[in-house]
């Protein structure tokens, strides 16, 4: 069990790494592109400093493409969401790890896996929660319309939920030490500076 977690684990940090760079950009204005020669500059609306996750938010931003104006941007949503959803879930999971390595519990797999699954719960509650930060729509020359989307959520309230939902199992709320939690989950988004 152990294995696969690492193994998930690892996979998630690949793909925060490969989104956390995709997501460089520089300004919301859109610039036109600037060529050297071999290779040509673009720059895309709703990323850059003011769109990346930080200390107290979670943050994600997404094209969505479609001839429908609507459909675009229910894409960029859902891209933008699934996104957000992945950076969650890598760090309640860190969270989740360290919390459980400062605290003494018995069963440490179960309750481990007892987090995990509440963590998805709340994650797929939250996402519903989330805020547009940032939307642009554009038409491309071929007629398709394309929004560009950025949203955050807080990481209070993730954290806030994560507490409510914990403490209301039976089999946790005896080992459960929200202090210690807040803590170790502060200390995971400061880390995203």
């Amino acid at each position: 069990m152990k294995n696969v977690l690492k193994a998930i684990t690892f996979s998630f940090a690949i793909m925060a790494i490969s989104l956390s760079s995709w997501q460089c950009g520089s300004s919301k204005k859109a610039v036109s592109p600037v060529s050297t020669g071999e290779e040509t500059r673009i720059e895309q609306f709703c990323t850059g400093p003011d769109y990346r996750s930080d200390k107290d938010y979670f943050r994600a931003n997404a094209v969505g493409e479609s001839m429908d104006q609507n459909i675009s941007k229910q894409k960029a949503l859902t891209n933008a969401r699934t996104l957000l959803a992945q950076q969650l879930e890598i760090t309640v999971k860190n969270v989740t790890d360290n919390y459980i390595k400062a605290a003494e519990m018995d069963n440490v797999e179960g309750v481990e896996e007892r987090i995990e699954g509440m963590t998805r719960e709340v994650t797929n509650q939250k996402l519903n929660g989330t805020r547009i930060i940032c939307e642009e729509l554009t038409k491309t020359k071929d007629g398709n319309y394309k929004t560009y989307l950025a949203i955050e959520l807080s990481g209070d309230e993730i954290a806030n939920a994560m507490q409510q939902r914990l403490s209301n199992d039976d089999k946790l709320r005896i080992d459960f030490d929200y202090e210690k939690f807040k803590k170790t989950f502060e200390e995971e988004m400061s880390k995203m500076q």
